[in-house]
């Protein structure tokens, strides 16, 4: 697999990793109002605050949570990696240029 290639795969992969983290993030809101309507529904009366402290220390939101967490760093090291991957192009062409310059000194 040529750079390019490769380059074009892990954008890929980024794209997939930075849907997921972004998926979870907004379904986190979904997740603890359905915690929150679960509470209610066990304990009749329960204020809002309580529902909420209920929602956020459910173990489903726990997991939601270490799920955001997995994505968020999957997604960051394919982004860093990328980076990196266009600095060595950067550099690449920098010395590509260097190197025409000095052939036309010639």
């Amino acid at each position: 697999m040529n750079n390019f290639e490769e380059l074009e795969s892990m954008a890929d992969e980024y794209a997939q990793a930075e849907a997921e983290r972004v998926h979870l993030t907004e379904f986190k809101k979904s997740k603890k109002a359905l915690l929150m309507q679960r509470h209610e529904g066990y304990h009749k009366n329960l204020s809002i605050a309580a529902q909420e402290r209920e929602a956020y220390a459910d173990e489903e939101y726990i997991e939601l949570l270490q799920g955001l967490k997995v994505a968020t760093e999957k997604a960051l090291s394919l982004k860093f990696r990328l980076d990196v991957m266009k600095m060595r192009f950067e550099t690449w062409r920098t010395k590509q240029a260097t190197l025409r310059a000095e052939m036309n000194l010639r």
